[in-house]
């Protein structure tokens, strides 16, 4: 008589084990998820970082001393790579940190730690502009070695003896016709800009601070860079005009008369 081998028979089920192998992949799937989320955000921050470092800078508009290319509270877009491989021209409207009593000293209160570490990771991407209040924004009239009166018989600037029509983006008050109120005379120093608000008559720009310690001249390692572009309102969205054509006469130097 023969005998058959049982088939060893199977372990039974442990309660809640199948239930329990379930529920680890899927806690797994959403570790992995969060883990890439968290890796995507921490690269668009360091990107976002690199190009408002390198490349570009937002700031909004705190006053009214270049209306009316910029109104208050206009956010624009400043290139930051001319002031390391380029070079600026007449009629650029750059940004530039106070080369020394241009701005009056800040009232401003004090806010709250979690107010200020928010604005200050927002600045980090661009996405705010907490030091907008310390910088200013005009436009470059006279370069380097620039020779720059105001005014002639008929109210224009000259530039190196040439006469500038300013027309097209200046504001002066009704009645008034000289592109400034106030003469000067200067020469503008090696590494310096002379620089005025196209708002001409509301503008604390290089005619107002010619006894500050840099005698008005901005230095141009002060300049962050050229705004280029209004990003903000929608209604304003566009690329500035810096009317190069209107200094395109200038000589390099002054000629004799």
């Amino acid at each position: 008589m023969t005998t058959e081998k049982s088939a060893p028979a199977e372990p039974a089920p442990v309660p809640g084990q199948g239930a329990q192998a379930t529920t680890q992949p899927r806690r797994r799937g959403w570790i992995v998820f969060l883990r890439d989320v968290i890796v995507i955000i921490l690269i668009a921050v360091l990107v976002s970082f690199l190009v408002k470092t390198f490349l570009v800078r937002s700031f909004y508009i705190p006053s009214g001393s270049m209306e009316e290319t910029l109104h208050v509270d206009d956010r624009i877009l400043v290139d930051e790579i001319t002031p390391r491989f380029g070079a600026y021209e007449r009629g650029d409207i750059v940004v530039f940190q106070d080369p020394g009593g241009w701005l009056p000293p800040s009232t401003e209160a004090a806010r709250p730690p979690v107010v200020e570490a928010v604005e200050w990771v927002l600045s980090l991407v661009g996405l705010a502009a907490p030091d907008s209040d310390d910088h200013l924004v005009k436009r470059i009239i006279g370069m380097p070695g620039d020779h720059v009166v105001c005014c002639n018989a008929i109210g224009q600037i000259t530039v190196n003896g040439v006469p500038i029509d300013e027309s097209a983006y200046i504001q002066v008050p009704s009645g008034e016709s000289a592109a400034s109120r106030d003469p000067f005379d200067v020469v503008v120093p090696e590494e310096s800009l002379w620089v005025l608000g196209d708002n001409r008559y509301s503008s604390k720009d290089s005619r107002y601070n010619t006894d500050q310690p840099g005698k008005g001249f901005v230095p141009m390692e002060n300049v962050v860079g050229r705004a280029f572009l209004v990003t903000w309102p929608l209604d304003r969205f566009g690329l500035l005009d810096f009317h190069h054509d209107v200094f395109s006469g200038v000589p390099q130097e002054e000629t004799a008369p």
